[in-house]
């Protein structure tokens, strides 16, 4: 079975009860559902979520080893970590951004990604259901 690696970041645990105006009400259960539900034939989506960046960054040195690709929200890091960028140019597999929200409609400090400058493509705007897009083309990629 192939692994994608499906990582969100800060204050994403708190998915459905954070801000729902622009956030929804779907909760990281309901992500890693429509996930699972996007994965072709002998795929496997693997969610994890975490606060600290020093922990997402350990996760994506380990999905060199075990997942085909990672699809990453990395929340407000996005916009402030170099350190996850290099975590990510670490990576020879596809990387596909998520971002709930539009975020080229949000405040400008939201224009700028660190990790857009890695990704392989970046899907903001489609709410929850660009995790399962995300998903799905990277089990298309590498099929």
């Amino acid at each position: 079975m192939k692994s994608v690696l499906l990582l969100n970041g800060p204050n994403l645990n708190l998915l459905g009860q954070r801000e729902p105006e622009i956030y929804g009400h779907e909760t990281l259960a309901d992500v890693e559902a429509l996930a699972r539900a996007a994965c072709a034939d002998g795929f496997d989506v693997v969610q994890k979520q975490s606060n600290w960046e020093g922990q997402l960054i350990d996760w994506i040195h380990e999905a060199r080893e075990n997942a085909v690709g990672i699809v990453i929200n990395p929340g407000a890091l996005t916009h402030t970590s170099v350190a996850v960028l290099d975590a990510l140019n670490t990576f020879a597999g596809p990387v596909i951004e998520v971002h709930i929200s539009q975020v080229h409609k949000r405040e400008a400090f939201r224009h700028v990604s660190y990790v857009s400058k890695r990704a392989d493509a970046v899907i903001a705007g489609l709410g929850v259901d660009g995790y399962a897009a995300a998903v799905a083309r990277i089990c298309k990629l590498v099929g």
